[in-house]
């Protein structure tokens, strides 16, 4: 999951490192490195591409080389153990974001290695192209949507088939196999907590422990119910902590806002034109507002100005509002687009029969939205469904894998190693509710929801929670928890009556 997802990018104007050419995979060794190998200050770094075939007995589809980079720690013992990071999309790559993944597990790199691992589709292991834009993806109707994701299905053709989390954490352990590391620790961020317990189900003898921030479920609620729920939550629990506005207030505002916008939309001239409707509406609120929230809790944030623009647009107002939709479609799209499509198409659970023909699938996805009626906060059912990329009816028009066995129906038991998941309590992508229900599928997992974050708790800059994980993963104990308490809430503008 999901749209609107910094994660470990954020770290990226104050990373301590670089990436850039190298002459050598390890500690300047002379020309064995690809071209695309980072440096990683301090530290060797070990690259290389693992051959796999795209489809699983089929020949006739080809293979996809699967690059990796390991970043060795710095001392001078054994490594301690191995991270496997995945920063969550689906579609973002990793071995480009060396230098975040490097800042992110400083402390870590000391005793442990890091191995980055472009997921097949991403960056340079075969990055995949389907015919749809970013942009046209990102800030596009719902029916733009639908149509894009029906003309990426007939683009790939069978070559959809390579595309599924299950191919992607078979290529992590031929990598890990590669490189003869014994054991993993993944570190899944948003979709990479999703991607991470494929792993753990498929090669539970090759996780020591794993930590999963930003988490939910295979089996989370297809219609993203707690999601609307967290919105409102997080409106309320901003305007509490800051004293600048009122929650129920900003609640129904949100409402009275997303009622008027459901039958006159706003159009927003920001990096090209946006159609503000309730649905995209939802969108942004849900996905973009709520990332990155405490990375910088005294700058001023999309949500923190969200409360004021909704209460200047109820009285008539709407610049905030305009404001606030720019702030929130400005930066570039980090996926691959092409990729985050098919594996959410493919492997998130559908409204509807994948063997019933389009009228059908379309019947099937409004009834069940009639039975959820009034049960998506302020928002109606289709305006939130609608604002959902990943969500909703956005991959009515897949044909869908024969066969493919998505993971909410797998049922093989999770390994029983330490687990810590973490979730940031104004998180409307992933909120406390996923992560906790993520959290109850391991016999040993620890839930710790952090206050004044949002999309991931990670990038809050006090250290506490790279404390946490860190403190995990040399243990296998989630102690220190208590800092989470003292982290400041986010600044929030006043609201004036």
């Amino acid at each position: 999951m999901r749209a609107g997802i910094r994660s470990w990018m954020g770290f990226a104007a104050a990373a301590a490192v670089t990436a850039g050419l190298v002459t050598g995979c390890d500690s300047g060794t002379p020309a064995a490195s690809p071209s695309w190998c980072p440096t990683v200050e301090g530290h060797a770094v070990e690259c290389g591409t693992v051959s796999r075939p795209l489809v699983e007995g089929r020949a006739d589809l080809g293979t996809v080389d699967v690059g990796y980079a390991r970043i060795k720690h710095s001392g001078g013992q054994p490594a301690a153990g191995t991270l496997l990071p995945n920063p969550g999309g689906p579609g973002v790559p990793m071995i480009s974001h060396a230098a975040e993944a490097a800042q992110v597990t400083a402390d870590l790199l000391t005793d442990h290695d890091v191995l980055l691992i472009d997921p097949r589709g991403t960056g340079v292991s075969g990055a995949l192209d389907c015919g749809v834009g970013a942009d046209e993806y990102q800030l596009g109707t719902r029916e733009q949507q639908r149509d894009a994701v029906g003309r990426c299905a007939k683009a790939l053709g069978d070559r959809a088939a390579g595309y599924t989390s299950a191919a992607t954490v078979d290529d992590f352990d031929a990598v890990r196999a590669r490189l003869g590391i014994d054991k993993v620790i993944p570190y899944g961020i948003s979709y990479g907590t999703y991607l991470m317990p494929v792993y753990a189900q498929r090669h539970p003898d090759r996780v020591a422990a794993m930590v999963l921030t930003g988490a939910y479920a295979h089996d989370h609620d297809p219609l993203q119910r707690p999601n609307a729920a967290a919105v409102s939550l997080a409106l309320q629990r901003i305007c509490e902590r800051s004293h600048a506005c009122d929650g129920n207030t900003a609640v129904e505002d949100l409402r009275a806002v997303a009622t008027r916008l459901r039958e006159h939309p706003l159009p927003v001239a920001a990096k090209s034109e946006v159609l503000l409707t309730e649905a995209k509406l939802a969108s942004l609120v849900f996905e973009a507002a709520t990332s990155n929230v405490g990375a910088a809790p005294q700058a001023m944030t999309p949500l923190g100005l969200l409360p004021a623009a909704l209460h200047d647009a109820v009285r008539g107002d709407d610049r905030g509002l305009i404001e606030f939709t720019k702030l929130t479609t400005d930066e570039p799209a980090y996926e691959n687009i092409g990729l985050y499509i098919t594996v959410a198409c493919n492997d998130y659970p559908p409204l509807w029969s994948r063997e019933a023909a389009l009228p059908q699938r379309e019947q099937q996805f409004q009834q069940r939205l009639d039975q959820a009626v009034g049960e998506f906060g302020a928002f109606s059912a289709a305006g939130f469904t609608g604002g959902q990329r990943d969500g909703g009816d956005a991959c009515i028009q897949w044909p869908g894998i024969a066969g493919h066995q998505r993971p909410d129906q797998v049922s093989t038991p999770m390994p029983g190693v330490p687990v810590l998941v973490l979730s940031g309590d104004l998180d409307a992508i992933t909120p406390d509710a996923n992560g906790k229900q993520l959290a109850a599928e391991f016999p040993h997992a620890t839930f710790v929801s952090v206050p004044n974050t949002g999309h991931v708790p990670d990038l809050e800059p006090t250290g506490c929670v790279t404390g946490i994980v860190a403190g995990f993963v040399r243990t296998g104990e989630v102690r220190g928890t208590d800092c989470v308490a003292s982290l400041p809430p986010i600044a929030v503008a006043s609201v004036t009556n």
